[in-house]
């Protein structure tokens, strides 16, 4: 294998089969934020009046009812801060709402739980079936694919949306942001979540029972027919101010006793398994490279802290094993059994049923319109 090379701004590289460098070394993610988010975006300083008057709208469009919005939180930081910023900060009352897909870690429970207390607000929880959850995601292991991590991911959104839907909600707020998200995941890395044509092809395959209660959307639902049939809006508070990832996490601390997490996305045990062993071990491929560029960018890191970060692997070596074993238990496998996953034949989403011709068509249409700035590629 060739050496990779490495963009001379951020730490993203050719492991990104897709990257491209300009004459100076400068990457596209770069060249893409500078050019496009940022313009926009300007680290959220004096976009207070867009964030007053998106509050403004919710609570007009809440009026007489018990809550003006929901949040989907998952206990990881970006959620967390966004609880907080929605009552404290906006003056809102959301409901917030939690997709228990079985994966939860206990300091991930135990972060909720403080935030919501702390603040006085009510938590609804909506619990997954176990038993399709684990089939499906054992199915996705042995499709050979990289985003085993979709099954998790498409309960969560579909869950919410399914929820604002039945409950006339119009507004849900999400933790999504550029201040530690302006790299997106290159989509050999992570295929869109949300493709429901795949992960009904997948389980398909290599599924064993039926999926009677696993929630399930489609693109053209949750992009088109919600928000623009059904008025249903989803909003990135985060934008509109001045987020900061350790001030965050301070804050956090200071007034709820919020426990931190190693990486981000860590609050599930199964995301923690799936970004620091599988994509790291199978494929190659790093998240914190994503991750950290993002810091990068928006001035919360060097980019010397950040190569010293990938100096380490993103697993602990001594304990990894215990990592595998509780989940082969969980996925009722055998360690055997999700060893050799490890080592099969690789397969990407293009071996399987897909709508990426949809979404292709969607990112030019929303990037016509200004909805949307990055994406992946």
């Amino acid at each position: 294998m060739s050496e990779k090379k490495i963009c001379t701004k951020c730490v993203m590289d050719t492991t990104d089969s897709k990257i491209v460098f300009d004459s100076n070394g400068v990457c596209d993610h770069c060249r893409m934020f500078e050019q496009k988010i940022l313009p926009v975006w300007k680290y959220g300083c004096g976009r207070g009046q867009e964030l007053e008057l998106i509050t403004k709208k919710i609570k007009a469009q809440s009026k007489g009812k018990e809550f003006d919005c929901i949040i989907g939180m998952s206990g990881g930081i970006d959620s967390s801060y966004l609880v907080y910023l929605a009552k404290e900060k906006m003056g809102l009352n959301p409901l917030v709402f939690h997709v228990d897909a079985g994966w939860n870690s206990q300091i991930a429970v135990n972060n909720i739980e403080k935030i919501v207390d702390g603040l006085g607000l009510e938590l609804y929880t909506e619990v997954i079936d176990w038993e399709e959850m684990k089939d499906l995601q054992r199915a996705f292991f042995q499709s050979g694919v990289s985003h085993i991590d979709t099954p998790q991911d498409h309960a969560f959104f579909a869950t919410m949306y399914k929820f604002a839907l039945k409950y006339n909600i119009k507004n849900i707020l999400t933790g999504g942001n550029y201040s530690t998200e302006c790299v997106r995941n290159p989509l050999e890395w992570m295929y869109y979540q949300s493709d429901s044509r795949q992960l009904k092809d997948i389980h398909a395959k290599f599924g064993q029972g039926k999926l009677d209660n696993f929630p399930v959307t489609n693109i053209l639902w949750h992009k088109v027919y919600l928000p623009y049939i059904k008025q249903i809006k989803l909003t990135r508070p985060l934008d509109y101010v001045q987020y900061d990832k350790e001030e965050a996490t301070q804050l956090l601390e200071n007034k709820f006793g919020f426990q931190r997490y190693p990486q981000k996305h860590f609050e599930s045990r199964f995301t923690k398994f799936y970004e620091s062993c599988w994509l790291y071990e199978r494929f190659g491929f790093d998240t914190r490279k994503v991750q950290l560029s993002s810091l990068i960018l928006t001035n919360q890191m060097t980019r010397d802290e950040a190569l010293e970060i990938l100096k380490n692997k993103p697993y602990d070596e001594d304990n990894i094993h215990h990592e595998i074993e509780y989940m082969a238990n969980k996925l009722d496998m055998t360690v055997d059994e999700l060893t050799e996953c490890f080592e099969m034949p690789v397969r990407h989403y293009t071996d399987y049923k897909n709508q990426q011709e949809i979404y292709n068509i969607g990112a030019k249409v929303l990037r016509l319109m200004g909805k949307e700035l990055g994406g992946k590629r």
